[in-house]
Order: structure tokens, then C-alpha cells, then sequence
């Protein structure tokens, strides 16, 4: 099996804080993120652009350990 590497390791965190904002969002009507760093601000703008780019590099890199 392959070792994950820096980025990989970066990908999978921001999935799971995305996981998590998600949650609680569904669960308490409550945004993490946006609490954190302003609810139209640019950095919670970069911050959702980056998770969603870590889910589809996870998303690749399962299909690609999928055929191994």
C-alpha cells in the first residue's frame, strides 16, 4: 500500500474540517468556518474553495487505489 504524502495528509484534514462544518451545520444550524473568519469574508471563501478541491484530489486518489 502506498504511504500518504504531505499533500495527501493536507487533503484528507481539510475533508475532514469540511466534514465536520457540514455536520455541524446540518446538526445546529451552525458554521464553523464562517464563525471563525467572517461569514463573506475571503479567507472563508478560500477556505471552502480548499476544502472542495482537497474532496476531489480524495476523490481521485480513491479511484486510483481502487485499481491497485
Amino acid at each position: 500500500m502506498k504511504k500518504l504524502n504531505v499533500i495527501d495528509w493536507l487533503a484528507l484534514v481539510l475533508v475532514i474540517i469540511g466534514g465536520i462544518n457540514w455536520g455541524l451545520v446540518g446538526l445546529a444550524d451552525f458554521d464553523l468556518v464562517a464563525s471563525i473568519f467572517g461569514a463573506t469574508s475571503m479567507m472563508s471563501r478560500l477556505v471552502y474553495c480548499l476544502v472542495g478541491l482537497a474532496a476531489i484530489y480524495i476523490a481521485v486518489l480513491s479511484v486510483k487505489f481502487g485499481r491497485k
